[in-house]
């Protein structure tokens, strides 16, 4: 089984971490790769950033399609072209924000999510309502580090465990989602700290693909998801 995991912004450090996080969940006999497009922002952190994101995020796809991968992950919170991804590919696909919300809901009564900045949490609230996870949403708490800093702020780790401390006491949730790929080697380390279940998007999204092949299961196309009518692209 081959599992594609495209890092929708153009970061290559980022992508290199993404899929040592993929890699480390993934079953026997499963070869995960980890891409990013050739152009974009270095950083998605606003619906511009998505926007200028998503052709790159669909050219992956369609190489990866091409290329005969099993399945693919987009490893961006915003779950950038998730659903052009599911109309151009065969093979499923999974966005990070989705997997990792629908995992919390099995660990608890309710989750809290803890992502980068301010300014994504109404996208984030947006998502949950789409996957049908609101109810199960107690809070969106940003701890306003750029994931680009992620890398690179020696204090990062210590505002993000802050940050979750203060969103576990102020919503009363079971779980924590870590709401950007960025973070996805802080999980164990935080879970361990905090004493709840801390869900990473990219190893439950990574998981969820290598479940849907193993069932044999694609993406329907009768409807919505068929593939897009040809036609002229100026």
């Amino acid at each position: 089984m081959r599992i594609l995991v495209v890092n929708p912004n153009t970061t290559a450090s980022m992508t290199a971490l993404i899929g040592e996080c993929a890699r480390a969940v993934a079953g026997p006999g499963v070869t995960v790769d980890a891409v990013n497009p050739a152009t974009g922002p270095a950083s998605v952190e606003s619906h511009y950033d998505e926007a200028m994101a998503v052709p790159g995020v669909l050219a992956e796809i369609a190489a990866a399609e091409l290329a005969g991968y099993d399945g693919h992950v987009i490893a961006c919170f915003g779950d950038p072209g998730l659903l052009a991804s599911r109309e151009l590919a065969a093979a499923p696909v999974v966005g990070i924000a989705e997997a990792a919300m629908r995992t919390a809901a099995y660990l608890g009564r309710t989750f809290s999510v803890v992502t980068t900045l301010s300014r994504t949490i109404g996208h984030t609230w947006e998502l949950a309502r789409q996957y049908g996870v609101a109810d199960a949403c107690a809070g969106v708490h940003a701890c306003e580090i750029p994931v680009v800093e992620l890398e690179t702020d020696p204090a990062a780790y210590a505002v993000i465990l802050a940050a979750c401390r203060s969103a576990l006491d102020r919503d009363g949730s079971d779980a924590i989602v870590l709401g950007c790929a960025g973070m996805a080697d802080l999980c164990q380390r935080l879970s361990a700290e905090l004493g709840v279940p801390v869900v990473d998007g990219v190893a439950a999204a990574t998981l969820e693909v290598e479940k849907l092949v193993r069932l044999g299961l694609r993406t329907g196309k009768r409807g919505e998801f068929a593939t897009p009518p040809a036609k002229a692209y100026a």
